[in-house]
Protein backbone atom coordinates (compact mmCIF):
# COMPACT_ATOMS: atom_id res chain seq x y z
CA UNK A 1 0.00 0.00 0.00
CA UNK A 2 1.25 3.48 -0.83
CA UNK A 3 -0.05 6.64 0.78
CA UNK A 4 0.18 10.14 -0.70
CA UNK A 5 -0.41 12.07 2.53
CA UNK A 6 -3.86 10.46 2.74
CA UNK A 7 -4.99 12.48 -0.29
CA UNK A 8 -5.05 9.45 -2.56
CA UNK A 9 -4.53 5.87 -1.46
CA UNK A 10 -3.45 3.03 -3.74
CA UNK A 11 -4.08 -0.53 -2.61
CA UNK A 12 -2.59 -3.43 -4.52
CA UNK A 13 -4.13 -6.90 -4.33
CA UNK A 14 -2.08 -9.81 -5.65
CA UNK A 15 -4.23 -12.35 -7.48
CA UNK A 16 -1.65 -15.05 -8.11
CA UNK A 17 0.11 -15.90 -11.38
CA UNK A 18 2.02 -12.62 -11.02
CA UNK A 19 -1.15 -10.59 -11.56
CA UNK A 20 -2.47 -7.71 -9.48
CA UNK A 21 -5.54 -5.53 -9.08
CA UNK A 22 -5.21 -1.92 -7.91
CA UNK A 23 -7.72 0.21 -6.08
CA UNK A 24 -7.16 3.97 -6.19
CA UNK A 25 -9.14 5.83 -3.53
CA UNK A 26 -9.61 9.60 -3.41
CA UNK A 27 -9.62 10.35 0.31
CA UNK A 28 -11.37 13.55 1.31
CA UNK A 29 -14.66 12.20 2.65
CA UNK A 30 -15.42 15.26 4.79
CA UNK A 31 -15.50 17.38 1.61
CA UNK A 32 -17.24 14.85 -0.68
CA UNK A 33 -13.82 13.88 -2.10
CA UNK A 34 -13.63 17.16 -3.99
CA UNK A 35 -10.37 17.74 -5.81
CA UNK A 36 -7.73 20.23 -4.73
CA UNK A 37 -4.44 20.76 -6.61
CA UNK A 38 -2.78 18.43 -4.08
CA UNK A 39 -5.34 15.69 -4.76
CA UNK A 40 -4.83 16.05 -8.50
CA UNK A 41 -1.07 15.81 -8.10
CA UNK A 42 -1.46 12.67 -5.98
CA UNK A 43 -3.95 11.12 -8.40
CA UNK A 44 -1.65 11.73 -11.35
CA UNK A 45 1.30 10.24 -9.47
CA UNK A 46 -0.76 7.16 -8.61
CA UNK A 47 -1.69 6.46 -12.23
CA UNK A 48 1.81 7.19 -13.51
CA UNK A 49 3.17 4.63 -11.02
CA UNK A 50 0.54 2.05 -11.97
CA UNK A 51 1.33 2.44 -15.67
CA UNK A 52 4.77 0.98 -14.96
CA UNK A 53 3.44 -2.18 -13.27
CA UNK A 54 3.76 -5.06 -15.76
CA UNK A 55 1.64 -7.36 -13.57
CA UNK A 56 -1.33 -4.98 -13.32
CA UNK A 57 -4.57 -6.35 -14.75
CA UNK A 58 -7.23 -3.76 -13.84
CA UNK A 59 -7.72 -0.66 -11.68
CA UNK A 60 -10.78 0.29 -9.64
CA UNK A 61 -11.11 4.03 -8.98
CA UNK A 62 -13.41 5.22 -6.19
CA UNK A 63 -13.84 7.75 -3.40
CA UNK A 64 -13.55 7.33 0.34
CA UNK A 65 -16.80 6.69 2.19
CA UNK A 66 -20.32 6.36 0.88
CA UNK A 67 -21.24 10.01 0.27
CA UNK A 68 -19.30 10.65 -2.91
CA UNK A 69 -17.23 9.24 -5.71
CA UNK A 70 -15.75 12.65 -6.50
CA UNK A 71 -17.98 15.62 -5.73
CA UNK A 72 -16.21 17.87 -8.24
CA UNK A 73 -13.46 20.44 -7.96
CA UNK A 74 -12.85 22.07 -4.60
CA UNK A 75 -15.03 25.20 -4.48
CA UNK A 76 -12.51 27.25 -2.49
CA UNK A 77 -9.95 26.51 -5.16
CA UNK A 78 -12.38 27.49 -7.93
CA UNK A 79 -13.24 30.72 -6.14
CA UNK A 80 -9.62 31.80 -5.92
CA UNK A 81 -8.56 31.14 -9.51
CA UNK A 82 -7.26 33.74 -11.94
CA UNK A 83 -7.15 33.34 -15.74
CA UNK A 84 -3.62 31.94 -15.47
CA UNK A 85 -4.16 29.67 -12.46
CA UNK A 86 -7.47 28.46 -13.92
CA UNK A 87 -5.59 27.15 -16.94
CA UNK A 88 -3.09 25.40 -14.66
CA UNK A 89 -5.82 23.84 -12.50
CA UNK A 90 -7.88 22.62 -15.45
CA UNK A 91 -4.79 21.26 -17.14
CA UNK A 92 -4.08 19.25 -13.99
CA UNK A 93 -7.57 17.70 -14.13
CA UNK A 94 -7.03 16.87 -17.79
CA UNK A 95 -3.64 15.29 -17.05
CA UNK A 96 -5.32 12.96 -14.54
CA UNK A 97 -8.02 12.01 -17.06
CA UNK A 98 -5.41 11.50 -19.78
CA UNK A 99 -3.39 9.24 -17.46
CA UNK A 100 -6.51 7.16 -16.83
CA UNK A 101 -7.29 6.89 -20.53
CA UNK A 102 -3.71 5.99 -21.44
CA UNK A 103 -3.21 3.45 -18.64
CA UNK A 104 -2.40 0.14 -20.36
CA UNK A 105 -5.19 -1.73 -18.51
CA UNK A 106 -8.90 -1.00 -17.96
CA UNK A 107 -9.99 1.41 -15.25
CA UNK A 108 -13.37 0.82 -13.59
CA UNK A 109 -15.12 3.74 -11.89
CA UNK A 110 -16.86 2.54 -8.72
CA UNK A 111 -19.40 5.32 -8.19
CA UNK A 112 -21.24 5.90 -4.93
CA UNK A 113 -22.98 9.08 -3.80
CA UNK A 114 -22.19 12.31 -5.64
CA UNK A 115 -20.39 12.26 -8.99
CA UNK A 116 -20.37 15.90 -10.05
CA UNK A 117 -18.40 18.23 -12.29
CA UNK A 118 -14.77 17.16 -12.40
CA UNK A 119 -15.87 13.88 -10.79
CA UNK A 120 -18.12 13.13 -13.74
CA UNK A 121 -15.26 14.03 -16.09
CA UNK A 122 -12.93 11.62 -14.28
CA UNK A 123 -15.63 8.94 -14.45
CA UNK A 124 -16.06 9.60 -18.18
CA UNK A 125 -12.33 9.02 -18.64
CA UNK A 126 -12.61 5.55 -17.11
CA UNK A 127 -13.22 2.54 -19.31
CA UNK A 128 -16.32 1.31 -17.48
CA UNK A 129 -18.62 2.71 -14.83
CA UNK A 130 -20.66 0.87 -12.19
CA UNK A 131 -22.75 2.92 -9.79
CA UNK A 132 -24.81 2.55 -6.67
CA UNK A 133 -28.50 3.00 -7.39
CA UNK A 134 -28.36 5.97 -4.99
CA UNK A 135 -25.60 7.79 -6.90
CA UNK A 136 -26.20 11.36 -8.12
CA UNK A 137 -24.69 12.85 -11.27
CA UNK A 138 -24.40 16.32 -12.72
CA UNK A 139 -22.27 18.99 -14.39
CA UNK A 140 -23.19 22.07 -12.34
CA UNK A 141 -20.46 24.43 -13.60
CA UNK A 142 -22.83 26.86 -15.34
CA UNK A 143 -24.51 27.47 -11.99
CA UNK A 144 -21.29 29.05 -10.71
CA UNK A 145 -20.59 30.98 -13.89
CA UNK A 146 -18.32 28.48 -15.62
CA UNK A 147 -18.64 26.29 -18.72
CA UNK A 148 -18.11 22.56 -18.46
CA UNK A 149 -14.81 21.82 -20.20
CA UNK A 150 -11.92 19.34 -20.60
CA UNK A 151 -13.18 15.74 -20.38
CA UNK A 152 -16.78 16.92 -20.57
CA UNK A 153 -15.92 16.67 -24.27
CA UNK A 154 -16.29 12.90 -23.85
CA UNK A 155 -19.97 13.20 -22.95
CA UNK A 156 -21.40 13.36 -26.50
CA UNK A 157 -19.88 10.01 -27.45
CA UNK A 158 -21.21 8.46 -24.24
CA UNK A 159 -24.71 9.92 -24.03
CA UNK A 160 -25.29 11.64 -27.38
CA UNK A 161 -25.20 15.30 -28.34
CA UNK A 162 -28.70 16.22 -27.20
CA UNK A 163 -28.33 14.73 -23.73
CA UNK A 164 -24.84 16.18 -23.39
CA UNK A 165 -26.24 19.63 -24.15
CA UNK A 166 -29.01 19.17 -21.59
CA UNK A 167 -26.52 18.12 -18.91
CA UNK A 168 -24.10 21.02 -19.42
CA UNK A 169 -26.67 23.74 -20.24
CA UNK A 170 -28.99 23.13 -17.29
CA UNK A 171 -26.41 22.07 -14.69
CA UNK A 172 -29.14 19.96 -13.08
CA UNK A 173 -28.39 16.78 -11.18
CA UNK A 174 -29.84 13.45 -12.32
CA UNK A 175 -30.15 10.10 -10.62
CA UNK A 176 -28.43 6.79 -11.17
CA UNK A 177 -31.32 5.27 -13.10
CA UNK A 178 -31.18 8.08 -15.66
CA UNK A 179 -27.39 7.75 -15.83
CA UNK A 180 -27.91 4.10 -16.76
CA UNK A 181 -30.67 4.83 -19.25
CA UNK A 182 -28.63 7.41 -21.16
CA UNK A 183 -25.54 5.20 -21.27
CA UNK A 184 -23.20 7.06 -18.94
CA UNK A 185 -23.20 4.14 -16.51
CA UNK A 186 -23.00 0.56 -17.73
CA UNK A 187 -24.18 -1.16 -14.54
CA UNK A 188 -26.24 -0.27 -11.45
CA UNK A 189 -26.30 -2.09 -8.13
CA UNK A 190 -27.83 -1.55 -4.68
CA UNK A 191 -25.28 0.09 -2.41
CA UNK A 192 -24.76 -3.12 -0.43
CA UNK A 193 -23.99 -4.99 -3.66
CA UNK A 194 -21.78 -2.39 -5.34
CA UNK A 195 -18.50 -4.13 -4.51
CA UNK A 196 -19.84 -7.45 -5.79
CA UNK A 197 -20.84 -5.76 -9.05
CA UNK A 198 -17.35 -4.31 -9.40
CA UNK A 199 -15.78 -7.66 -8.56
CA UNK A 200 -17.69 -9.43 -11.33
CA UNK A 201 -16.01 -7.17 -13.89
CA UNK A 202 -12.62 -7.47 -12.17
CA UNK A 203 -12.86 -11.27 -12.25
CA UNK A 204 -13.81 -11.32 -15.93
CA UNK A 205 -10.83 -9.12 -16.81
CA UNK A 206 -8.43 -11.12 -14.64
CA UNK A 207 -9.27 -14.46 -16.25
CA UNK A 208 -8.83 -13.03 -19.76
CA UNK A 209 -5.47 -12.99 -21.49
CA UNK A 210 -3.43 -10.16 -19.92
CA UNK A 211 -1.76 -9.23 -23.20
CA UNK A 212 -5.07 -9.33 -25.07
CA UNK A 213 -6.66 -6.96 -22.53
CA UNK A 214 -3.82 -4.47 -22.94
CA UNK A 215 -4.01 -4.81 -26.71
CA UNK A 216 -7.79 -4.31 -26.60
CA UNK A 217 -7.47 -1.06 -24.64
CA UNK A 218 -4.92 0.27 -27.12
CA UNK A 219 -7.20 -0.73 -30.00
CA UNK A 220 -10.25 0.95 -28.49
CA UNK A 221 -8.30 4.20 -28.27
CA UNK A 222 -7.60 3.86 -32.00
CA UNK A 223 -11.27 3.14 -32.70
CA UNK A 224 -12.14 6.48 -31.09
CA UNK A 225 -9.97 8.50 -33.46
CA UNK A 226 -9.51 6.57 -36.70
CA UNK A 227 -11.85 6.42 -39.71
CA UNK A 228 -13.72 3.12 -39.91
CA UNK A 229 -11.52 1.41 -42.50
CA UNK A 230 -8.33 2.36 -40.68
CA UNK A 231 -9.84 1.22 -37.37
CA UNK A 232 -10.64 -2.16 -38.91
CA UNK A 233 -7.11 -2.47 -40.28
CA UNK A 234 -5.71 -1.61 -36.86
CA UNK A 235 -7.78 -4.45 -35.44
CA UNK A 236 -6.44 -6.91 -37.99
CA UNK A 237 -2.91 -5.83 -37.09
CA UNK A 238 -3.66 -6.28 -33.38
CA UNK A 239 -5.01 -9.79 -33.83
CA UNK A 240 -2.12 -10.82 -36.04
CA UNK A 241 0.37 -9.44 -33.52
CA UNK A 242 -1.35 -11.37 -30.73
CA UNK A 243 -0.17 -14.64 -32.27
CA UNK A 244 3.43 -13.46 -31.98
CA UNK A 245 3.05 -13.60 -28.18
CA UNK A 246 1.83 -17.19 -27.96
CA UNK A 247 -1.03 -16.13 -25.68
CA UNK A 248 -3.88 -17.16 -28.03
CA UNK A 249 -2.41 -20.64 -28.48
CA UNK A 250 -1.98 -21.01 -24.73
CA UNK A 251 -5.56 -19.96 -23.92
CA UNK A 252 -7.12 -22.04 -26.71
CA UNK A 253 -5.21 -25.11 -25.54
CA UNK A 254 -6.32 -24.48 -21.97
CA UNK A 255 -9.93 -24.37 -23.21
CA UNK A 256 -9.60 -27.75 -24.91
CA UNK A 257 -7.87 -29.19 -21.84
CA UNK A 258 -10.77 -28.09 -19.62
CA UNK A 259 -13.27 -29.53 -22.08
CA UNK A 260 -11.46 -32.86 -22.16
CA UNK A 261 -11.24 -32.98 -18.37
CA UNK A 262 -14.98 -32.26 -18.10
CA UNK A 263 -15.78 -35.20 -20.40
CA UNK A 264 -13.71 -37.54 -18.23
CA UNK A 265 -15.35 -36.34 -15.00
Amino acid sequence: MTDNDQQVRTEIENRGDASSVARVIVSRPGKLNTLTPAHLEALLAAFVDLANDPDLRVVVLTGEGEKAFIGGADLETLGSLTPDTARTFLSAIHEVCAAIRSLPVPVIARIQGYCLGAGMEVAAACDMRVASDKAVFGMPEVKVGLPSVIEAALLPQLVGWGKAREIVYTGENFDAEEAKQIGFVEKLAPAAELDAAVESWVNSICIAGPLSIRSQKTLIAKWESLPLEQAIEAGIDSLSDAYKTGEPNQYVQAFFDRKAAAKKA
